[in-house]
């Protein structure tokens, strides 16, 4: 009661400041560069942004947030608010499903007023290797307490040698991907004196004492050098590989029977895998490729009594599943076992002593189907709801009958099963507690909006039952549209705030995306990207038409390459649109892919182009947000950043929104926050995070006009 008083007098106090002060937004130095490309003249007023040792730089950051600052100021009591309705939906203390892995069953535990889970593990009961439910728990690792001092913290990964006796994990602590590996003693909790910067993966080598790990260069951020560790060892590390096509990163894995260490050199459209015998002696141990990498094929592979599984798009954009002699791989022996379907992807498969599960997504939905490997015959795992997302996750063990999966929906939270695949019975192990969350009072659907082209767009919703009303209501729309990458309806405890209020929540499944398979995602990139923003167009026409909302009542969302597509339909209709939320937004291209001195620059000319080559050129200049900028109304925006986003640069959207407040003639609000101790994903802790997000809902709702 004190703390929702104090609130209150903050806001009111804020309230009669703003409007007596009457904040002006920040205005940025105009300092005109040339930076015309192929005879099309460009000039960047702002291309000084990019040098953060500039003086004005930083100052300019800093009255950004100020002024978005004085804008929040009046709404301190609805921020307080919504902040403590998702605290309280944030089941305290709380563990996770353990899983086992040899002799240890291992599990995350979060505990009241801590920000970060602690890895945690007990051991295996009996000859049966049983979780104890009395047995005493090791911490591996305590997030919270390596925390202490940071601004930001982020675990890259974390693997147990085979002999269970050592740790190799990474931290990030800047928000900028700057991971640094680590060598824990489980035995004693202490670190190796040893570690490694710029590692972005890593896997031990049976032997467990010998340690292969990927690096980053520090500038490109591109994963290119392949390294052997020897615990306790003389001298420097053994450089093993080094990847010089600056189109391909190194990724390491391992085969779940711990036969091969494998090794991926992948660009967005094309791989390549080596293997590395994980018994092999350090001084022995001989990379080989499986086959050799191809334009436009990709593969990945696993390993079963001799031979290897290879899920590839050789024959079928979607993908089919062969498998070969792990000893002599030849795609012209194969022997196919899934064939390549043109309006089904295969997503993913599992490998088992026994079993093989594939993910497979039919018409957008994901399913599970189950092969017998020894006794034959096959079945579906078959689910209820119209939109949802499932995944196997905590499947460590080869020789096992058991399969877990984590399935959620737009109304259902995370629900971890275990299923059993002979008998075919589910086993719910945990549903994520949300304190106070009742599923039967929401409900969710999809529909078809139709693009220009003809083509049907899935739109995913989710609204609550009794606040559903027969005409139009405020409602956000999120996209994302890029990589592939499916937007499969997940469960937000934070979303629920909105829902409550009477606002519906959609999501635009857009080509350009992975959520009808790869034939969806090639249909939105390169020469073809602008789908992606007609399609999300129509979306927004599609929701409209049905009277479930109006431009008056119709907000966006998007980060990232998601940001890119905020920037991009708000200059192709901005009257479509009430409010905009913005995060990291990719919105600079046409100067970002012209400097291949930025982090991923070169890897990407094979999702947006090259802008060297004049054609290409003409395509992403036809988009490019802060390039298509003009004069006139724009919808209310908010933006967010972090200073050291190595994804997105900072300066992309400190520019564009000093681009557009030169250039907009509406009073909506533009307000750009940036995080100046963070990078790409914004505040790391559980709660910390949970601020942003009630910052963001505060400004759509004050902008909804849902202000209470």
């Amino acid at each position: 009661m004190i703390r929702q008083t104090l609130a209150l007098l903050i806001a009111l106090v804020a309230a009669m400041t703003f409007a007596q002060t009457s904040p002006q937004p920040p205005v940025a130095p105009r300092e005109p560069k040339d930076v015309t490309v192929h005879g099309d003249r460009r000039v960047d007023d702002y291309f000084w942004m990019r040098e953060r040792d500039d003086p004005r730089t930083l100052p300019h950051l800093r009255a950004e947030n100020a002024y978005a600052d004085a804008w929040f100021a009046p709404h301190a009591a609805l921020k307080e608010k919504l902040y403590q309705e998702m605290f309280g939906r944030i089941q305290q203390d709380d563990d996770s499903v353990p899983y086992r892995k040899g002799q240890w069953w291992y599990s995350t535990r979060t505990q009241k007023g801590e920000q970060y889970p602690r890895y945690i593990r007990r051991r295996a009961a009996g000859s049966e290797r049983a979780y104890d439910p009395s047995g005493s728990d090791e911490t591996m690792l305590d997030l919270n307490e390596l925390a202490r001092g940071q601004a930001f913290l982020r675990l890259g990964l974390a693997t147990v040698s085979r002999d269970a006796a050592r740790l190799a994990y990474t931290l990030d602590l800047t928000g900028g991907r700057d991971y640094t590996l680590r060598l824990r003693e489980l035995a004693t909790g202490k670190d190796d004196a040893w570690s490694m910067p710029q590692v972005a993966s890593a896997e031990w080598a049976n032997d467990s004492r010998t340690l292969y790990y990927v690096t980053m260069d520090p500038q490109s951020k591109r994963a290119d050098k392949l390294w052997r560790h020897v615990v306790g060892a003389a001298g420097p590390d053994t450089l093993v590989l080094e990847e010089k096509d600056e189109l391909f990163d190194l990724g390491l894995g391992k085969t779940r029977d711990e036969k091969f260490l494998v090794l991926t050199s992948e660009s967005k459209d094309a791989n390549e895998q080596s293997l590395l015998d994980a018994d092999a002696p350090a001084d022995k141990a001989a990379l080989r490729i499986v086959f050799p990498r191809r334009a436009d094929v990709e593969y990945h592979v696993d390993h079963r009594a001799g031979s290897l599984f290879v899920r590839i798009n050789d024959t079928g954009r979607n993908f089919r599943l062969v498998k070969v002699d792990a000893a002599k791989p030849d795609l012209g022996r194969a022997e196919q076992l899934i064939a390549a379907r043109d309006r089904v992807m295969l997503d993913d498969f599992d490998l088992f002593a026994e079993d093989l599960v594939v993910t497979e997504r039919v018409a957008g939905s994901l399913q599970l189907r189950v092969v017998d490997l020894v006794r034959g015959g096959e079945h579906t795992v078959a689910f209820d709801e119209q939109a949802y997302t499932v995944h196997t996750s905590g499947n460590a063990e080869f020789e096992t009958r058991t399969l877990r999966f984590v399935y959620d929906s737009m109304t259902t939270p995370a629900s971890t099963y275990d299923y059993r695949l002979d008998s075919r019975e589910r086993v719910l192990r945990k549903r994520q507690p949300v304190p106070g969350y009742d599923p039967a009072l929401y409900q969710s659907e999809r529909v078809m909006a139709k693009a220009a082209d003809g083509t049907e767009i899935p739109v995913s919703l989710v609204w609550r039952r009794d606040l559903k009303r027969a005409g139009p209501q405020p409602l956000l729309l999120y996209g994302y549209g890029s990589y592939g990458i499916a937007l499969d309806p997940w469960f937000s405890q934070s979303r629920v705030s909105l829902l409550d209020r009477g606002v519906i929540y959609a999501i635009a499944h857009t080509r350009g995306g992975g959520d009808l398979g790869r034939t969806w995602y090639e249909a939105g990139k390169m020469g073809k990207k602008q789908a992606t923003f007609s399609d999300f167009i129509a979306c927004a026409e599609a929701l409209i038409a049905r009277g479930l909302t109006s431009p008056k009542q119709l907000a966006i969302e998007g980060g990232s390459a998601g940001g890119l597509l905020m920037g991009v339909v708000v200059n192709q209709r901005p009257e479509l649109f009430k409010a905009v939320i913005a995060e990291v937004p990719f919105v600079d291209v046409i100067t970002t892919m012209l400097d291949e001195t930025i982090p991923l620059t070169v890897g990407e000319f094979i999702e947006w182009g090259n802008p060297k080559l004049p054609e290409q050129y003409a395509w992403m200049r036809a988009y490019s947000p802060y390039d298509n900028l003009r004069a006139g109304a724009y919808p209310a925006m908010l933006v967010r950043s972090g200073l050291n986003d190595t994804q997105v640069a900072y300066w992309e959207p400190a520019k564009y929104v000093a681009r557009l407040r030169s250039l907009k003639t509406d009073s909506n609000p533009l307000l750009f926050k940036i995080n100046l101790e963070v990078g790409h994903g914004g505040a790391s802790g559980r709660f910390d995070s949970l601020r942003e997000i009630a910052e963001d809902d505060v400004f759509l709702l004050v902008e909804l006009g849902l202000v209470e």
